[in-house]
């Protein structure tokens, strides 16, 4: 090979890193500006140095920290084009975010839900991750209907602060953060937990009333957990029909957006039969009550005590 023919090789090898590197950029200890560090279950600080596992997590979460800004300001470009766009083309896409919250405030109802996040001690990381993605969703089909319900979250500490901080801009949504237990925030007697082992049925939900969902994902883990709370503070109690309306062999246990979903379809006007079907997901080994069509089961796995 001549040595001309070596140079361009060279080169042409020296462009594709180049071009690798720019598309994938590899981030190293030497590259970060934000050190999230290394937290375990009780949030204390991992020391350093750390196992290859756990390098490889903290490195993870560096990178996360590091683009996140980057990403929502991309996100936002895209959106504002698209704006732009369908208004060259005088298509309609609605009212903006900040003036369809605005016109929706009108319409919501006095009480609402409380998702009690007091139960941070009991999960692991993973399972927190599991809670705050079920609360997203609770977010998502709340701001999308037509009749909102006031959507409240207490016992929102430190730990609870950090792995909502994952998702930029959740300060601004439409969900109202407390610090304080639900206690020291709303009146007792308007608070009614939600619990599968409660005696009493709800089926229909009080415009004054709050009802708390816990925010818990178990496993089974602390079965009765929610109940035996709401019996030591002197707080109502009660759990949705399903047994009028369900058949199942395994244990009836929803996820926490299944039951905010049901509530707000219930407010809004439709039958506990139209609900059900709507919102429970395909499963083996649950179906509705008169239905043998209607095959539906609930997600026994990410299992929350607050039905």
């Amino acid at each position: 090979m001549t040595e001309e023919n070596e140079k361009n090789v060279e080169n042409s090898s020296s462009a594709k890193t180049v071009k690798f590197e720019e598309l994938f950029p590899q981030i190293t200890l030497f590259d970060i500006s934000i050190d999230t560090g290394l937290q375990d279950n009780e949030g204390n600080i991992l020391p350093r140095p750390y196992t290859k596992s756990q390098m490889r997590k903290w490195l993870k979460k560096v990178k996360w920290e590091n683009h996140k800004a980057e990403k929502r300001a991309r996100e936002k470009k895209r959106a504002k084009e698209r704006r732009r766009k369908a208004q060259a083309a005088n298509i309609d896409i609605g009212p903006s975010r900040k003036a369809l919250k605005k016109m929706k405030e009108k319409h919501k109802k006095h009480g609402g839900i409380i998702i009690d996040l007091s139960f941070g001690h009991l999960m692991i990381e993973k399972d927190r991750f599991k809670v705050i993605k079920q609360i997203l969703r609770c977010y998502s089909i709340n701001r999308r209907s037509e009749q909102p319900l006031h959507f409240h979250i207490t016992s929102f500490g430190e730990k609870s602060r950090n792995d909502m901080s994952r998702h930029n801009g959740y300060e601004n949504w439409d969900i109202a953060f407390h610090e304080q237990p639900y206690l020291e925030v709303f009146p007792k007697e308007k608070l009614v937990y939600l619990t599968s082992e409660s005696e009493n049925i709800i089926e229909s939900f009080d415009d004054d009333t709050y009802y708390i969902i816990g925010g818990l994902v178990d496993h089974n883990q602390y079965k009765g957990v929610c109940h035996n709370i709401s019996v030591e503070q002197g707080i109502r109690h009660g759990r949705l029909p399903l047994d009028k309306y369900i058949n199942m062999k395994t244990r009836k246990v929803l996820t926490i957006d299944h039951v905010f979903e049901i509530m707000l379809k219930i407010s809004e006007g439709l039958t506990w039969q139209e609900t059900l079907i709507r919102v429970l997901p395909v499963r083996k080994g649950a179906h509705i009550c008169n239905a043998s069509n209607s095959n539906l089961s609930l997600d026994s796995e990410n299992a929350v005590n607050s039905i």
